[in-house]
């Protein structure tokens, strides 16, 4: 029933993404010591249109290599549709490209826009109790 209305699917696909990219972040933060890693990012989020939100699929992994094996995206393997390759400001000798302060950074505004989104949707949900007769 709540997905019915724009503002619950467009609020629920923000905190999705959040999770997605939470998950993204921490991958680049636990192979900050891997030779070899690049930090990852997901791209921008881009708000489900009215006709899509109906058909929002979950993130799946993707293979993209050969000798791949389909996995969770939390193997640290795979990239989620949609990641992009973090421009590596400074490399060590073992080619690991990974900023742990500018991960850190992204991390906390990651949480603070998630948290953002969660507060306003309980709002809404407030605010919809109250329209209906119930107190929030």
């Amino acid at each position: 029933m709540l997905g019915d209305l724009p503002v619950f699917s467009i609020l629920k696909a923000r905190m999705d993404y959040q999770q997605t990219r939470q998950k993204v972040l921490a991958e680049n933060i636990a192979n900050a010591d891997t030779p070899g890693y690049r930090a990852r990012d997901l791209r921008r989020f881009q708000p489900p249109q009215a006709n899509d939100l109906l058909t929002t699929a979950s993130v799946r992994p993707a293979v993209t290599q050969p000798g791949h094996m389909a996995g969770l995206l939390s193997s640290g393997v795979f990239d989620a549709p949609g990641t992009t390759k973090g421009t590596a400001y400074e490399t060590t000798p073992s080619g690991t490209a990974v900023s742990l302060e500018d991960e850190m950074m992204k991390l906390s505004a990651n949480q603070a826009d998630y948290q953002a989104a969660a507060t306003l949707y309980s709002k809404s949900l407030a605010f919809l109790r109250i329209a209906i007769g119930r107190s929030a």
